[in-house]
Order: C-alpha cells, then sequence, then structure tokens
C-alpha cells in the first residue's frame, strides 16, 4: 500500500499546483484601484466633522472681526458663546486675533426664546483691571446673533436686565444687534 499512498500524494500534489495564482520570477506593478475608499467614518449617515460653520467674533486693533470655525454641527447657543467664551485658538492667536472678555464680561449662561439670546452676566470680579467692555459686550452679541436663531442679545444680570455700553458709549437694557456695535465690527 505504500505505492498506493505515493501514487494518491503525487497526484493530490499535482491537483494542488495546477490551482490558485502563478508565481512570476520578477516582481510587477500593480496599478491600485480608484479610490476614494469608503471607510465607516465616511459611510457614516451623521454629519462628518467640520460641516457646521460657526462664527466667533474676536479681536483685532480694537475692532470686532468675525470668524469662521469649522465645528462637527451646529452649536446650541449655550455651546456657542461657551466657545467664544473660551477665546481664540493657538492659530488665530498667531493671525493677532484676542479677546476683550477674559475679565470684563463672565457670561454664565445664555437660552433663546423667541428669538432673543439672554445672557446671564456674573457680578465682575474686584480689580479686573478692563475698560474694554463695549468691546467684551460687542464680541457676545456678534457672535450671538450671527445664529439663524438669534436676532438680538440681552443680557441679565440677578434676573433683571442689565444696561450696557453700546459702541457709541450709551447705556440700554433693550435687546441689543450687530446694528449697535456696527462701527466696531470689521465688515465682512
Amino acid at each position: 500500500m505504500t505505492g498506493r499512498r505515493l501514487v494518491v500524494a503525487v497526484t493530490l500534489a499535482a491537483l494542488l499546483a495546477g490551482c490558485g495564482i502563478p508565481t512570476d520570477d520578477t516582481a510587477r506593478p500593480v496599478t491600485p484601484p480608484r479610490g476614494p475608499f469608503p471607510t465607516v467614518a465616511s459611510t457614516d449617515a451623521t454629519v462628518p466633522a467640520g460641516s457646521a460653520a460657526e462664527i466667533l467674533c474676536l479681536l483685532r486693533d480694537n475692532r470686532i472681526v468675525p470668524v469662521l470655525r469649522r465645528v462637527e454641527r451646529p452649536p446650541t447657543v449655550e455651546e456657542h458663546l461657551r466657545h467664544l467664551l473660551a477665546g481664540p485658538t493657538t492659530t488665530e492667536r498667531d493671525d493677532g486675533l484676542t479677546s476683550a472678555l477674559a475679565g470684563a464680561v463672565t457670561a454664565a449662561g445664555a437660552t433663546v426664546t423667541d428669538a432673543e439670546a439672554r445672557v446671564v452676566v456674573d457680578e465682575p470680579g474686584h480689580d479686573v483691571g478692563r475698560s474694554d467692555e463695549v468691546l467684551a459686550f460687542g464680541q457676545i452679541v456678534c457672535t450671538l446673533t450671527s445664529r439663524d436663531d438669534v436676532a438680538t442679545v440681552t443680557f441679565l444680570r440677578d434676573g433683571k436686565p442689565l444696561g450696557v455700553p453700546r459702541a457709541d458709549g450709551s447705556l440700554t437694557e433693550r435687546p441689543l444687534t450687530r446694528t449697535d456695535f456696527a462701527p466696531l465690527i470689521v465688515p465682512q
């Protein structure tokens, strides 16, 4: 039976050698198929990162400058305000952008009702050393009214309307718009 095993082994080897991919003596170039190739992220039905626009109003040379940031999804009014309060990114700072908010205005939160953003402002701390409240309030108004769901901004402290300075230096408790700070805003 050893002869029979040898015949079976040789026959099996011959059959297996005839199957599969032939080998080449040298490497040959392969042209990859055309992409892009779908990935889990690109086939996901959610909004891709950076597809939503967010306008933040920062400062350059004591002027309000609207800056476009790309975000994963449209932020809530609370998130939008928080992004503004965080100040410019390193890249934005390198581009000469700053903020008057640190030390001038401490916004504790915001809500929107009937296209009016209501921003709660805390009592300023002692020795804040800032005199640019007009720019700080202007940054908030400019930023929040860049949203589709906000037409005006009102500031509150302890549940009551807060008198805030406008670009002309006058104080007002009424709802504010970009127009109140237009002389300070760099045109887009």
